[in-house]
């Protein structure tokens, strides 16, 4: 036991040396070096379509990268994949449990997947003849699967409460990378635009960068101060944003291996401010859209660290953002059962 507690205590010694080292090499924030960069006006954008059809909470939604196509996945057991244009149902997939906590969507539209509290990394084909047949069931993970998001047509990537991510071959159905160095549950992965590069979320307080092809981080991030819920990379592939349960998102930069900038809602007590439940860039990545657990969502100028605007939540949590692909729309999903899209 009290070689344990020792370990521990030199975790976090090193932990804040390494905060210490970054914050002495900081020449200055992302804020204070756009100091000259011309302020934005508020932001005031337009809902233009609801999606309607999920009958209980909506726990995860993801664009496709080439049409204005979404999928989405409720605790009713449905994934439905949308044409968020004309708001019909493309598919209609049977979920083999209704604990789901994440979807993923292919880069070319042609599989979708989930997974939850069943462990299991479900794969569906969504073109072709009989969309609803799972195609593969990814089994290995120890705790319930948190987030799925596709290389390609064939691989795809799983964060699990077993403190792994885990790189899976989809026709084999096989592992071909295991990345363990979280202690805590891994809550969220978001790829680079080329799919070499990952970032994972941990309930250990950290942010781990990671290269797909080999199983040790290449960076750790351990400016958070609670559980990391979500990760997203910032259009440029070498930047990413996060949110975190000590109510703040925050910018990093993998080439400096620190944080560049802050966004905190002000709050009387600060260990009550809300905390964001998810993150996206606009596509140029000046603005940075948060939903948070006080069902807000905030617009923030991504530069200046400045608040920029809100869009109505209504009176039920927001799970889920997501910007399209062209950038012209943003897609929020909630615990209302609505998923709305806003230009």
């Amino acid at each position: 036991m009290a070689d344990i507690e020792a370990a521990k205590k030199e975790a976090e010694n090193l932990k804040n040396q390494i905060k210490q080292n970054a914050a002495a090499n900081a020449n200055q924030t992302l804020s204070a070096a756009c100091s000259g960069v011309a302020a934005i006006g508020n932001v005031n954008m337009r809902l233009r379509r609801t999606l309607k059809g999920h009958l209980a909470k909506i726990y995860a939604m993801q664009w496709s990268q080439e049409s204005p196509t979404l999928a989405s996945a409720s605790q009713d057991g449905k994934l439905i994949v949308w044409n968020a244009v004309t708001c019909l149902k493309m598919n209609a997939i049977n979920l083999p449990s209704n604990w789901v906590m994440t979807c993923g969507y292919s880069p070319a539209g042609d599989f979708v997947a989930s997974g939850g509290l069943d462990n299991i990394c479900s794969v569906w084909k969504v073109r072709g003849q009989n969309p609803t047949k799972v195609s593969r069931e990814l089994s290995g993970h120890d705790g319930f699967l948190s987030c799925c998001r596709f290389l390609d047509s064939r691989q795809i990537l799983t964060s699990s409460g077993d403190h792994t991510c885990v790189l899976w071959d989809v026709d084999s159905a096989q592992q071909v990378n295991v990345f363990r160095q979280h202690t805590g549950d891994v809550m969220h992965v978001a790829l680079t635009n080329d799919k070499k590069l990952f970032v994972s979320g941990s309930c250990d307080h950290t942010i781990l960068a990671w290269d797909v092809r080999t199983p040790k981080p290449t960076h750790i991030f351990p400016q958070h101060e609670n559980d990391v819920n979500v990760v997203q990379f910032f259009p440029n592939d070498t930047t990413f944003g996060s949110g975190s349960e000590d109510g703040t998102c925050r910018l990093f930069d993998i080439r400096t291996f620190g944080e560049i900038n802050k966004y905190t809602i002000e709050a009387k007590d600060p260990q009550q401010a809300p905390a964001p439940t998810s993150i996206a860039f606009s596509a140029s990545g000046r603005l940075l859209y948060a939903s948070y657990t006080d069902n807000s969502i905030v617009i923030w100028d991504t530069l200046k660290a400045e608040r920029k605007g809100n869009l109505p939540a209504g009176d039920k949590r927001v799970t889920s953002l997501g910007v399209s692909g062209d950038g012209c729309a943003l897609c929020t999903a909630s615990w209302d059962t609505y998923m709305k899209i806003w230009t």
